[in-house]
């Protein structure tokens, strides 16, 4: 890209200034010549004397011709008035006296030249504002988007994103596409309009973009949907109309529009009414998509973790034609992407990313470059020569839990309840099968509230689960409370976390799921966010009675309670397993799952569970 011109002033400005500075200074200098300026004192006597023949009055200031010269020869002169009183005082005392006109011949000249400056100046900011004569007040409908050269700017490709295998292969046909179009073409087909890509956020839509751009060599025009969005109705109409007017002439090219939702909310569903702006930036942009000529090889990119809430005439075929999930990749993918982000560290020889994959499920792309980096800077900071496992294990911790709060000092009784409550998971989870094992337990405070923390590293990457594996989930979740109950002592503030994950499992079950028997296979709630799993919009009205709800209620509660029974059922039967993990936890307040006292076989624990439950 060539490099940006220093703003620079037009001559037209130039002539404009000039001719400000003439007129102030032909005003200022016509009357300088033969004019002598003289004391008032002295007109007054000349004025006695019957020598002044003609005299013009202007303000304060009396200018004038004599019948005879002055000693230095002019006729001409020009005075300052001075109050009639205050004159008569003066000539009776023989004082000569003069006055003097508001901020002398300077402030004169300055009175003519500042005003048009000023003016001149505001107009200047006004028309060229941060980005030279073309941006600014005049060019508020221009497009912002960035022109980005493929050759020199991108240094991207397929091979640099990895763990995306899928979106990889079908955004390699769009390159083909804008590189062979002719071949394409020959059977009829024609080159898709709109590619967009949807998935949770940190996944690497935008990275793939910027390797379509790398890969394709053509012009790529990046800009975001929030730039299209502004106070002034049709301001984003037309930004969208100069987008695809400069990606005419630069044909093929790309136009990549991040975060699609903020210029295509779906029309009509605010409860505040319409928006004209917004809806007129969308209108223009659905005319755009399907107006184009099919021959012009323009190909729209867009990204969005939100396309529940997108309109539908964006998503219909002939604008977006493809939807493209970049999801969270799974073991294999992680294990790809580690490779990448620790091409250039300096890796120990007890490293196997295969390991560090397992530890990190659900992690995206952008988690994984942070634990890189994070591992990067543990090891850094305990003086290593390379990146241990160790640090990897320890990054983890870091990234999920949060950093270690030692200055966070526990009083002997907390420090019992937290070492009680982790011990209680652990527990409960080693005697469960099926369970995720259990990798680390402590009571060392990390992040903002957590006191202590229980690691489990699944064995296998789930994407569905069932009804028994759901109720397991919760009963792990209440080991901690169990445990606390078992104590003896008061029911601590220590298991909300766990309360709140188990009431979204169980909630979950009965509203979504339909695993609840009598309130039958119905899914009673389903406005869940698809990728940011936020809940719906807030004025959804409810679609069940009072009387549901009141079950729903009761079905929740169930649950919950049930798996807090099944818990404290477990940790009754180990409970010398529980004093003694317990105990180790308070000596040495991290253990290791070799570390963990044994507990009884899955086929007793069963059998007691029936009788006690």
């Amino acid at each position: 890209m060539p490099a940006p011109t220093k703003p620079t002033i037009s001559p037209t400005v130039w002539m404009i200034l000039f001719g400000l500075l003439a007129m102030a200074a032909v005003s200022f200098f016509s009357n300088v010549g033969d004019v002598a300026p003289i004391p008032y004192s002295q007109f007054q006597s000349y004025l006695d004397a019957g020598k002044v023949k003609q005299v013009v009055v202007n303000g304060d200031i009396i200018r004038g011709t004599l019948n005879e010269a002055m000693p230095d020869g002019k006729t001409a002169f020009t005075t300052v008035a001075v109050p009639r009183d205050l004159a008569a005082a003066l000539s009776g005392k023989n004082v000569e006296y003069s006055g003097v006109a508001g901020g002398g011949a300077f402030a004169t000249l300055l009175s003519w030249i500042i005003p048009p400056l000023l003016f001149v100046g505001i107009w200047m900011f006004a028309s060229r504002g941060a980005g030279g004569m073309a941006g600014g007040l005049f060019s508020i409908g221009r497009s912002k988007a960035k022109l980005v050269s493929a050759e020199t700017d991108i240094k991207i490709a397929f091979d640099d994103v990895a763990g995306v295998d899928e979106a990889k292969a079908e955004l390699h046909e769009i390159v083909d596409f804008l590189k062979r179009p002719d071949e394409f073409g020959r059977l009829g087909a024609h080159i898709p309009r709109g590619i967009l890509l949807v998935g949770p956020p940190g996944t690497g839509k935008t990275l793939l973009a910027r390797a379509v751009a790398g890969e394709a060599g053509v012009p790529f025009f990046s800009t975001n949907g929030a730039e299209f969005v502004e106070m002034f109705v049709g301001v984003g109409a037309s930004r969208v109309r100069d987008l695809f007017e400069q990606a005419r002439t630069s044909a093929p090219c790309i136009i990549f529009i991040d975060e699609l939702d903020a210029l295509g909310r779906a029309r009509g569903v605010s409860p505040m009414g319409g928006q004209d702006e917004k809806e007129q930036t969308l209108n223009q942009l659905l005319a755009e998509m399907d107006g184009f000529d099919r021959s012009v090889a323009i190909v729209v990119l867009a990204a969005t973790n939100r396309p529940e809430i997108l309109d539908p005439a964006l998503l219909r075929a002939g604008r977006f034609d493809r939807q493209v999930l970049v999801d969270r990749p799974d073991k294999i993918g992680r294990v790809q992407i580690l490779k990448i982000h620790t091409k250039k560290l300096s890796l120990a020889p007890d490293v196997k990313l295969e390991d560090v994959a397992a530890l990190t499920p659900g992690f995206t792309g952008a988690d994984l470059a942070n634990l890189a980096n994070e591992a990067a800077v543990v090891a850094t900071r305990r003086g290593g020569e390379n990146i241990g496992m160790a640090d990897f294990t320890a990054a983890v911790e870091r990234i999920v839990a949060g950093l270690e709060k030692k200055s966070r000092i526990l009083i002997p009784r907390e420090r019992r309840i937290v070492a009680y409550h982790e011990m209680g998971h652990a527990l409960v989870a080693m005697s469960i099968p099926g369970s995720d094992p259990i990798q680390k337990v402590s009571i060392i405070p990390r992040g903002i509230g957590a006191l202590g923390y229980t690691m489990q590293r699944p064995t296998d990457d789930r994407f569905l689960m069932g009804l028994h594996e759901l109720e397991d989930k919760m009963t792990v979740l209440m080991g901690g409370r169990a445990a606390e109950t078992l104590l003896g002592e008061d029911i601590s503030t220590g298991a909300s976390d766990d309360l709140a994950k188990a009431t979204d499992i169980a909630r979950g079950m009965v509203l979504r799921f339909g695993m609840d028997k009598a309130l039958g296979p119905v899914a009673w709630d389903t406005e869940q966010g698809q990728f940011l799993g936020q809940p719906g919009v807030f004025w959804q009205p409810r679609r069940f009675s009072d009387q549901t709800a009141h079950e729903i209620d009761q079905a929740v509660r169930t649950l919950l309670e049930t798996a807090l029974a099944r818990a404290i059922g477990i940790l009754r039967d180990n409970r010398a397993a529980l004093d003694e993990g317990a105990a180790s936890l308070l000596a040495h307040e991290t253990l290791s799952a070799e570390d963990l006292p044994a507990v009884r076989p899955p086929a007793t624990i069963a059998a007691i569970e029936g009788g006690t439950t």
